[in-house]
């Protein structure tokens, strides 16, 4: 049994749930057991009694009591796994400064986990902490099978400044899309609340749908920009840029216009045949670039293309490798 210790918030842990600041220094307390020393007020934040939700400042002072024998934190070496993780992910760097680091995200990898979901990018995110010391913070999320541009924060504070950019619309995403069928017109703006819904059509799952705002209590306003950049027979190569940020909002928009995203199986259009050949299978939706407020000029990243989606657009003539802003007549 150790005494009682005090332990003061760093600035690296302002702003986190108690309860996540226990997984992070004292992994090996449960969450039920941690829950029952907040219960009984022997875990106190400034002298106070307080729940596992509290969002902590830096400078607080955390009473932690005295723990049992399995409870107490242990510094073990990186495992093997930890490495190569670690690894992994440090090779999807494509840009980084001292306060935040982009990655090209590849198709199928997870951002968070979930039931039957192992490999994902929180995991690794733990995994290069536990190597490096480094604990950096998720800013914004991409679904599993979207490729391309994610921001991670290095610290606290940094994380706190690029999310806000985010709320405040001061960053710009641009989204390569394949689709079936062209878009009418071929510019164009696509003003729809969306809301989450079972889909009982497949399967009982659920998807985000169009919905009206005066009639829906849980629809959200969503907002896409898109312009039809090429066009091969069936297949539009759209560039999209979301003005908000709603759960499948690209998925659902495009669908909702009738030109489903190709590979896109929730939202209906799985796979297409081409007169030469069949196209690679996968979602054909790609984070292109992310624009971010620069000191002096903005900082611009471009991810290119995972291979299954470079091979779409080569077999359909489209080039992979243009940079042109196909928004930059609207400002």
């Amino acid at each position: 049994m150790s005494g009682v210790e005090k332990k003061t918030v760093a600035a690296d842990d302002d702003g986190v749930r108690l309860d996540r600041w226990f997984k992070r220094h004292f992994p090996t307390v449960s969450h039920g057991a941690l829950e029952k020393l907040l219960r009984t007020g022997q875990v106190r934040v400034d002298g106070g009694r307080a729940k596992a939700n509290l969002r902590l400042s830096e400078g607080q002072e955390i009473r932690i009591p005295p723990l049992a024998k399995g409870e107490t934190p242990k510094t073990a070496a990186p495992s093997v796994l930890d490495l190569r993780e670690s690894k992994e992910l440090q090779q999807l760097v494509i840009y980084e400064t001292p306060e935040f680091l982009v990655l090209n995200k590849p198709p199928g990898l997870a951002v968070q986990g979930g039931t039957g979901t192992v490999r994902h990018l929180d995991r690794m995110i733990a995994a290069h902490a536990r190597v490096t010391g480094e604990r950096l913070r998720l800013v914004h999320r991409l679904d599993r099978d979207t490729s391309g541009v994610i921001l991670l924060a290095r610290t606290a504070a940094s994380a706190s400044k690029l999310t806000g950019w985010f709320k405040a619309r001061e960053t710009e995403k641009l989204y390569w899309a394949l689709t079936a069928g062209v878009p009418k017109p071929e510019r164009g703006r696509i003003d729809l609340a969306l809301a989450k819904r079972a889909v009982s059509a497949r399967g009982g799952r659920e998807a985000m749908v169009v919905a009206d705002l005066e009639v829906d209590d849980d629809a959200q306003r969503a907002v896409t920009d898109y312009v039809v950049m090429d066009q091969a027979g069936p297949v539009g190569f759209v560039a999209l840029r979301p003005i908000t940020g709603r759960t499948h909002q690209l998925r659902a928009h495009m669908a909702a216009l009738g030109t489903p995203i190709l590979g896109d199986f929730k939202y209906g259009e799985e796979r297409m045949e081409m007169s030469g050949g069949a196209l690679p299978r996968g979602l054909m939706l790609h984070a292109r670039r992310l624009t971010l407020p620069g000191k002096g000029a903005p900082i611009s990243v471009t991810a290119t293309l995972p291979k299954p989606m470079a091979e779409a657009f080569k077999l359909l003539g489209f080039d992979a490798k243009d940079r042109s802003d196909p928004f930059a007549e609207e400002g």
